[in-house]
């Protein structure tokens, strides 16, 4: 009986002192749902910061992208010189620069972070 006393008083007094709680996280910024929100300068200050390191990654990308046409390209002017005995010292330091080079792209490729509000590269 003296449990079923104390299981009504606390449940009678749990309504009052939640209602309390939630008022004071309305009135009180610091442990209402406002504590982790940022102000409309962050987000979009955020937002612009998100958008030049994706524009900046995209067109490194690109510069990459042509260094490997121009080393891929190379490779095959070295390769059509040599003959079917004989391949050059170059031909092996360029396919070890396209490797590096492919490698660095693909590791790029895999840690994209997309602006917020687009789903790909930024626009040209």
């Amino acid at each position: 009986m003296c449990r079923f006393v104390v299981v009504l008083l606390f449940m009678g007094l749990l309504p009052s002192v939640a209602g309390r709680g939630v008022l004071a996280a309305q009135r009180d910024p610091q442990f209402g749902p406002r504590r982790n929100q940022q102000s409309a300068e962050e987000e979009q200050r955020e937002r612009e910061q998100v958008r030049a390191r994706a524009k900046e990654r995209y067109e490194k990308l690109k510069q990459d992208t042509d260094k490997l046409l121009q080393l891929s390209t190379e490779l095959k002017q070295y390769v059509d010189k040599a003959n079917e005995n004989v391949l050059s010292l170059d031909v092996i330091k360029k396919t070890d620069e396209i490797e590096k080079l492919a490698k660095s792209v693909r590791e790029k490729m895999k840690t994209y972070e997309a602006p917020p509000e687009q789903g790909g590269f930024p626009p040209r």
